[in-house]
């Protein structure tokens, strides 16, 4: 059975004398198991889909069922196989991540035992020990927010929203985190994840979908989406080349202070030998997701649509 099936999803927000379209006739099927990846800018519509997925805003057109369930005409059943970590949650600032994994389970049926046996693991998975009896008001933002993030991985649900779920955390918390989800994945539940972290999406999703106006781009493995670029190899140079002189090797754009050229596989030892010649710092590595990303929308990733949902 598919975990999660989309069809012909629309959502227009009004207000203040316009119309905004943040959803635009969406299909998506997500397979049970599967860890999903949802990309796209502030204002393409990904938090849009999450909360109509999740039971907690209505569509203006079109229908989500969950394991068979829609998810407008039966909102409560759904909610009790899924849980979400929504992009600006907040924890209770009195609260310790102890109590915030603990209460949280048991308001979802847990025992007392049980709750307490699962924040251990969880905690200790995440890094929060040292953290767990702190109150939340006396922690860093990055730590509220795998507070947040413990207390849905935590309840295995059948299905997670994870809506941004590292943003604001260190290099190093992130993989935790990242190992937890997979965790979660192995045993049984399916994740439909949004990040705009790009190398997140890459080293975590079995498949990923690319939204941008409300519509989806594309679907499919991040393999398949960097093959799009149709250039194997990026070199990025600090200084001492104009964009002019690389056109002719592939697609160039200014990136940290210097250039950046997409290329083939073919150009890597003329482009190097040249490098050399001038005595200019040259970094070689493959094509990446983010470069695929903006080879597929045009725009950067971090780039804010102008048309974001109306508040």
């Amino acid at each position: 059975m598919d975990a999660l099936v989309a069809h012909s999803l629309s959502k227009t927000y009004r207000g203040g004398g316009r119309s905004v379209r943040a959803l635009d006739n969406v299909d998506l099927t997500i397979a049970q198991g599967q860890l999903f990846g949802f990309l796209g800018r502030n204002g393409a519509g990904k938090t849009t889909f999450i909360k109509i997925a999740a039971g907690l805003l209505l569509p203006s057109s079109g229908s989500v069922q969950l394991f068979g369930t829609d998810v407008v005409a039966h909102p409560r059943e759904v909610r009790e196989r899924i849980a979400i970590v929504p992009q600006e949650g907040k924890p209770f600032y009195h609260l310790t991540p102890r109590e915030h994994v603990e209460e949280y389970l048991q308001v979802r049926g847990a025992s007392s035992e049980t709750s307490k046996s699962r924040a251990d693991e969880v905690l200790k998975a995440m890094g929060l020990e040292p953290y767990a009896r702190t109150p939340a008001m006396l922690l860093s933002g990055g730590l509220q927010q795998r507070t947040l993030v413990a207390m849905i991985l935590a309840t295995d649900a059948e299905f997670l929203f994870l809506d941004e779920p590292t943003l604001g955390m260190d290099p190093f918390a992130r993989r935790q985190v990242w190992e937890v989800i997979r965790r979660s994945v192995r045993n049984g539940s399916t994740v439909l994840l949004t990040t705009h972290y790009l190398d997140e999406a890459e080293q975590l999703t079995d498949e990923l979908a690319v939204i941008e106006g409300g519509r989806v781009l594309y679907r499919g493995t991040p393999d398949a989406l960097k093959s799009k670029v149709r250039r194997e190899v990026r070199l990025h140079f600090s200084s001492g080349f104009s964009a002019e002189e690389l056109a002719p090797f592939g697609e160039v754009y200014a990136e940290r202070g210097g250039l950046t050229v997409m290329t083939t596989r073919a150009q890597v030892e003329e482009l190097t030998r040249m490098a050399l010649e001038r005595k200019i710092a040259v970094n070689v590595g493959p094509v990446t997701l983010e470069e695929a990303f903006l080879t597929l929308v045009g725009r950067d990733i971090e780039e804010e649509d102008s048309e974001a949902p109306l508040a």
